[in-house]
């Protein structure tokens, strides 16, 4: 299962030159569109620098690697893999219903 995973937002609020919290939204991909195996989710994280996700400092201050290191990806490798799982590796099949079944008679 190849997943690559992309951020694709990073939205800073600003206080005092500052960035004070960093809203980030990455998407994960497992294997190639038009794979059968195929299966995308987006997640979303709001770090904040007084609960100490990071330290306040200039947006331009920020690269794609503090960036991704601020995302809970460890959790969201576990929730994508289970949602893998369930969607692509091991869907549930829903029981086919037997329409010619007739009751019986005693």
């Amino acid at each position: 299962m190849a997943v690559t995973k992309t951020l694709t937002k990073a939205t800073p609020s600003e206080k005092s030159s500052k960035a004070q919290t960093w809203n980030l939204e990455m998407t994960y991909e497992n294997d190639s569109k038009g794979d059968a195996t195929y299966y995308k989710s987006e997640f979303s994280y709001r770090a904040i620098a007084a609960d100490g996700d990071f330290t306040a400092a200039a947006k331009g201050t920020f690269n794609l690697a503090a960036l991704t290191a601020m995302c809970p990806t460890s959790l969201w490798d576990d929730v994508f893999a289970s949602q893998v799982d369930s969607v692509i590796t091991n869907p549930i099949v829903p029981p086919v219903p037997d329409t010619a079944f007739e009751v019986p008679s005693s």
